[in-house]
């Protein structure tokens, strides 16, 4: 009777620890289980705290990166900016400097020029044909015109159609000089480049310039026309129809320099 009574509460006992220790492994089950879940965010934390600080840590090399970048641009910028300045002022210098060797060549032109001219209304005094004369053959050059003189007669009309084809006019005693190369010439019965009038007269050729205005009539008309014309120092009109001496007027050319240099004797080079 006393063994069954030991033997249940050994059982008891037994049964007893056995509920102990399953209580004891639930509860620790629990624990550990709770623990691994914070473990977790922990990680998680910290990853995310990582990526955060590199993310970051880029962020800032890149914002770094940028502005060295612009900073070295903004140097290479300046530098270019100087050098463009730096261009701009040479350039400018240069052409300083060639304006005014352009116009120290202009003056030597201009110089030698009027040298050549003088030289050569030298030679064309001597040689009436000579090759600097810059006038056309058989003209006579007086300062600033060729003269060239025909001893056929014609009308008034003919001998300025005549002096056209020649790139020439009759002569017009529109400047001082066409004067002073009328007295000294004494023409006689030349034809003037003065307009024709309605009625005839008759004047002293004097210091008074004449300035022609632009004959534009109809041939008909012409022939009712009275036209001037030189004889010595006096000026006539007569008829256009009536036929007289030609005498045509052109602006000289310009001296060529090589022809008067090839024209100088060889003792004078």
């Amino acid at each position: 009777m006393s063994e069954e009574i030991v033997y249940a509460n050994l059982k008891f006992q037994d049964s007893d620890k056995k509920e102990e220790t399953q209580k004891s492994d639930k509860c620790g089950g629990k624990v550990s289980s709770a623990a691994s879940h914070s473990q977790q965010k922990t990680v998680l934390i910290l990853t995310l705290l990582c990526f955060l600080l590199v993310t970051g840590v880029g962020v800032l090399g890149g914002i770094c990166m940028y502005h060295l970048i612009l900073e070295t641009e903004m140097i290479k910028s300046n530098q270019l900016q100087s050098v463009k300045e730096e261009l701009q002022e040479n350039v400018s210098l240069q052409l300083i400097h060639n304006l005014n060797n352009s116009q120290k060549i202009k003056n030597l032109s201009t110089m030698l020029q009027n040298l050549a001219t003088q030289l050569c209304r030298e030679l064309y005094n001597k040689e009436p044909e000579h090759k600097c004369k810059p006038c056309p053959k058989g003209s006579e050059w007086y300062k600033d015109s060729c003269y060239s003189q025909f001893s056929q007669y014609a009308t008034w009309q003919a001998s300025a159609m005549a002096c056209s084809a020649r790139n020439a006019s009759l002569l017009k005693v529109n400047n001082k000089d066409a004067l002073e190369f009328l007295k000294s010439k004494k023409l006689r019965s030349y034809w003037l480049g003065l307009s024709p009038r309605e009625d005839p007269m008759t004047y002293a050729l004097s210091e008074k310039v004449f300035l022609p205005e632009e004959f534009e009539r109809s041939t008909d008309d012409i022939n009712k026309l009275y036209c001037g014309y030189i004889d010595r120092l006096n000026v006539y009109y007569t008829y256009c129809t009536d036929k007289n001496k030609i005498i045509c007027e052109e602006t000289a050319s310009k001296v060529q320099v090589e022809s008067v240099l090839n024209g100088l004797p060889e003792d004078s080079m």
